[in-house]
Parts: structure tokens; sequence; C-alpha cells
């Protein structure tokens, strides 16, 4: 049997797609792969105990199947096991009977084994191949054979399922950035929820429990629980998540029986409509749902629990626009932290830029921003470098919250910006040899041009976890009050005139002129002389800055709104005068006398 490098084994069951076209469209070509991926990779990692297992089999004919699942998992040495006759090695051996023996091979598995393959539907797909119009069955078997899994730890495992979702959702047109997310993103994510525990998660035996409500095929859950044992190899981590994806959730689950864990952890269906883990708490949530994906279908459950329960339920704060989720699942993820009394919890969770700011004051998107923010549960926004994830180039931010925050950023929020736009000026103008927040990737994936580096602290992620650590400003760092964030929203109001220029009243005060109202987002912070962030009231500004350019306007104090936004952007802004005319004359007189002097080279 040829052996292949881990990196090549994507590629390698990539390529047995080849014997499907014709009788699968491309888009369907999953149907088959992934399922048989599964089954293969659970083939190998039995095979050591295999006839063992087989040995067995008649001391524990009597027993009960729940009772023969518990026995026969020891002997196997894993939380599954087959008792079937068959192996991939044998299914070839007959080709004449291929679907009846992989039917009884697939039956031949343990419970927990059998329901994650039965989510695959693959049933189907065993009559569609060894259809006599088709008849590709056995060839299809016989490739997957050929294909050792044995020596893929669950993290190759994680790259090569990945790397084949991202090959079906661009022949589906569907979006792959919805599955996963690079794993550099995740380690980051990782290393920073840590690090606020660092000191707790050096004890020994203790057991911490994770949460991922759009687990996908289980990357954030495997890279956490792997971040953890290479730190403290005594600690346990518990991971739990929902899927609705029904390949992501199969293959999240069959990665969860092989590592060990408790794949019942892992539970199937939306989030929002059925919580599968409705009465949990968790130390950690993480999470990166899809971006910008509306919540139409199950708009009706999600409005009748906010209207209903309110803040006894997961979305009392408020609901932000149908067409983008994502604040819905930060919500979700704050009804399932632990009391702080219990020792709190902390998520991180991957947005684009929307959540920062969509919305105006009043709104939806805005209260929620409220809610988190004057509850002092954002602890942290870090801007990550464009062009890092597979479906998209779009700015992308991890936030960190936690209900039991340390002393020193009780009342505050850090901001880091690790995009590294910094420094590729700095580079540029040859005051800097390389960029600390990113590096060119070889070759793209998709949209993916960038990947953040994984070593030491000078760069990458030991440098954004550090900056992280250290909650110090710096010129990527700014940390701000909570106030800092807030504003009113106060609607001005001007009179209405008649033709000779006097003020219309009505009911003895002066009618406003719907043609000259005005709105002002009045900060509840501003800088004083000092460069000092202070209070101001909403008549304080008022008259410094309005009633200089309008005597008579008034602010309709019944329409005043509160609100608050993240302007991340902005507050990294760093105002670059403009070059000197001289300066440009210069430049142009030089390019000028350049091509003079290349042209009298080329006639000369």
């Amino acid at each position: 049997m040829v052996q292949f490098q881990p990196s090549d084994k994507g590629e390698l069951i990539w390529s047995v797609a080849d014997l499907l076209r014709g009788d699968y469209k491309q888009s369907d070509y999953g149907k088959v792969i992934l399922p048989m991926t599964v089954l293969r990779r659970l083939d190998c990692v039995l095979q050591p105990t295999k006839e063992k297992v087989l040995g067995y089999l008649p001391k524990v004919e009597k027993l009960s199947d729940s009772a023969k699942d518990v026995t026969l998992n020891k002997i196997a040495g894993q939380n599954f096991h087959n008792r079937s006759q068959f192996d991939f090695a044998k299914l070839i051996a007959d080709p004449n009977n291929i679907a009846a023996n992989l039917r009884n091979y697939i039956n031949g598995y343990s419970a927990s084994a059998r329901e994650i393959i039965e989510y695959f539907n693959f049933e189907a797909q065993i009559d569609r191949m060894d259809d006599p119009k088709a008849d590709i069955l056995f060839q299809v078997v016989k490739r997957f054979a050929e294909i050792d899994l044995s020596a893929m730890t669950s993290m190759d495992m994680g790259y090569v399922f990945e790397y084949l979702i991202r090959k079906f959702a661009e022949l589906s047109n569907e979006t792959a950035g919805e599955h996963f997310t690079p794993r550099e993103v995740i380690k980051l994510m990782v290393n920073v929820l840590f690090d606020g525990d660092r000191q707790a998660l050096t004890q020994k035996g203790i057991i911490k429990t994770l949460y991922d409500p759009a687990c996908g095929t289980g990357g954030m859950l495997l890279i956490a629980e792997q971040h953890l044992n290479d730190f403290n190899p005594d600690a346990k981590l518990e991971v739990f998540g929902q899927e609705i994806n029904p390949e992501s959730y199969a293959i999240c689950k069959s990665d969860m029986l092989i590592k060990g864990q408790n794949p019942s952890n892992i539970k199937f269906g939306n989030t929002f409509t059925v919580d599968g883990l409705r009465e949990e708490r968790f130390d950690y949530l993480l999470s990166n749902p899809p971006f910008g994906v509306d919540w139409k279908k199950a708009e009706k459950v999600i409005k009748t629990e906010a209207e209903k329960s309110g803040f006894a339920g997961r979305f009392g704060a408020g609901l932000p626009r149908i067409n983008d989720g994502s604040l819905l699942f930060l919500q979700h993820m704050i009804s399932k932290m632990k009391p702080e009394a219990d020792g709190g919890s902390r998520i991180g969770i991957v947005f684009n830029g929307s959540p920062l700011f969509t919305g105006q004051a009043g709104g939806g998107e805005s209260n929620i921003r409220q809610w988190i923010i004057e509850n002092d549960w954002l602890e942290a926004i870090i801007a990550l470098p464009d062009q890092l994830f597979y479906n998209t180039g779009i700015s992308t931010y991890i936030w960190i919250l936690s209900n039991d925050k340390s002393p020193e950023r009780r009342g505050k929020v850090q901001l880091i910006n690790a995009t590294g736009s910094k420094d590729e000026e700095l580079i540029a103008e040859g005051d800097r040899a390389f960029n600390r927040f990113w590096e060119k990737m070889s070759r793209s994936l998709g949209n993916k041009r960038k990947q953040i580096p994984e070593n030491g602290e000078t760069k990458g992620i030991g440098f954004i976890t550090k900056l992280y650590g250290e909650f110090q400003e710096s010129e990527f760092v700014k940390i701000f009050p909570n106030e800092f964030f807030g504003y009113w929203r106060v609607t001005v109001e001007q009179p209405e005139r008649d033709d000779n220029g006097k003020v219309k009243k009505s009911k003895g005060k002066p009618k406003a002129d719907t043609s000259l109202r005005d709105y002002e987002n009045i900060p509840f912070l501003r800088e004083d002389d000092q460069g000092r962030l202070v209070p101001q009231t909403i008549e304080e500004y008022f008259e410094r800055e309005v009633k200089p350019h309008v005597p008579d306007a008034w602010i309709d104090e019944g329409k005043t709104k509160t609100g608050y936004e993240i302007n991340f952007t902005k507050y990294f802004y760093e105002f670059k005068p403009l070059r000197s005319l001289a300066e440009i004359r210069a430049d142009i007189l030089n390019l000028e006398q350049s091509s003079l002097e290349l042209e009298k080279g080329v006639l000369s």
C-alpha cells in the first residue's frame, strides 16, 4: 500500500471523485466522498484490534446490544467498534457482493458510530452506485481501500475534511467560510481566551468545558483541546457543540468518537430554533458563525422567544436586522455563560465589521452592543489582517467577552489593531524588514492569501497574544472606558416661520419646521484641554457646538435615544499631512529628467 504525506491526502481523496463523473453532478460528489472518507478513517483506526474484537464475539453473544457495545469498545480500545466480519480489505475481495457486504459492514458498527453514518444518508448512495447503469460502487470502495489513513492525527484529518468541504462548496456555489475557520485564527482565539485563565489552567487534574454553537467539523473544539493538553497534560477539556449541516455534524461526531470525547455532546440542528444544550453552561465559548447570513427561517421562533421571555431568554437585548444573525449567536453564547459566582466564562467569536457599528441608536444592533458594554462583558476586540479566510477577503474581528474580568480590565475595552497595515507602511519606507502580523502564503487558497505566523513573540500569534496580555496602550493598542462607545442621538428642531419671518406657534410653543430638522450624535465623553476623556451632558454639548450656529434651535427631548458603536478604524486613524506643492513639483521634474535621459539612451 502506497504511503502518502498528510498534506497530499486531501488531493488524493478528491481524485476519487473522478470515478463519479457522468453518474453524479459535481455538486453531489460530497454525498459519496465525505461518508466514504469517514468510513475509511474509522476502518483504519480500528484495524489494530479488529481481530481481537471478532475473536471475543462468542463471549458476548447473549448480552444485550448496549452491553455488547460497552464490552467490545473496551476490546477495541476505542469509544466504538465494528463487529462485522468485513473490513475494507475483505470488502474488495468479493466484488460481486459489494453492496450487501458494505451494508453488513456499516451495520456492524456500534450504535454511536452507526448514528454518525446515518446522517450522511449513505444508503441511497450505495443503491445509486450499485445500479447497473452506474456500476461504480466497487471501484469507489477499492480506491478508498488503497488510501491509508492510519497514521493521520485528528489535526491532519481536520485539514483533509476541510479541504474536501471547501472543494465541494466551490462546486456547488456554497459559502465555504460557513464550514470552517483557518487554523491559525482558531489558535489565536484559543491563545487569547486561555491567556486570561492561565494560572487556573495550570492546576493538576483541572476539568474545563468548551462550547461552539456553530461547530462545523469541530476544528475549534479540536484545537482548543490540543492547546490545553500541550499547556497542561494533566488538564481535561470536555467539548460541546451544535451544527446545522448534517455532513459537517457527522464529521465532527466521528472525530469526537476517535479522540475519546463524548460524541453525544455534539448536537444536530439549528441552534436558534432547537437549543440542543438548553440547560448547559460552559467555561469557554468559541465560535465563527457565518458572516452576514439571514435568520428568516428561524424568525418566528426567535421573535416569539424575544417577546415572551425577554432577558429570561436568549434574545432579550434586541434583534438585529433580518439579513445578519451574527449578534444572535453572540446573545445565545452569553446565555450559556456560567455565573460570576461559579467562576464566570470567557467567549471568543469572529465577526466581520458589521456588528461593530451597524444600526442606529435605539435599533436592535445598537441595543445589543449597549447591553454587552454596560454589563462590562466586552473585554477586547482584535482587528485581523484581511484576506485570511477562504471565502472572503474582507476584514474580520475577534471579540473577547468575559463576565469575570480581571481588576485592571473592569470598566474598560481593549482594542488591538493586528491588521498589519502600519507595518506595511513602515516596510515601504524601509523602517521594517517584515510584517509583525501576517505573511503572504506561497499559494493562495480561494480568497486566502495571508496567514498569521505561529511561532515566537516577535510576530504573529505570539505577538498579538502578548499585546493582549500586557494590556498597555501602544501604536497597536487602545484602551477606552466603556462609556467612550456610548452616545445620545438627539433631534434638533428649528422654528417654522411665516412669510414675514415670524415664528409660528402651536399650543403656545414654537412649531417645528420639519424641513430644518437635524440630528446630532453626542458622545458620552469628550476630550478636555489636557486630552483626557471626561463626561459631558447633552446640554453642555448643545450650548458649545450647536447654539453658536443656530441660536433659536432646541432639542426635542422626547426623541432622544441612546446608542453604542465601535468605530474601530477611526480610533487608529493617523492624519498624514499632504505633501507640499514644492515636493510634488520636484518629483515631476525628476521624472521628466529621467524620461529625457532614457529617451536619449534609446535614440543614441
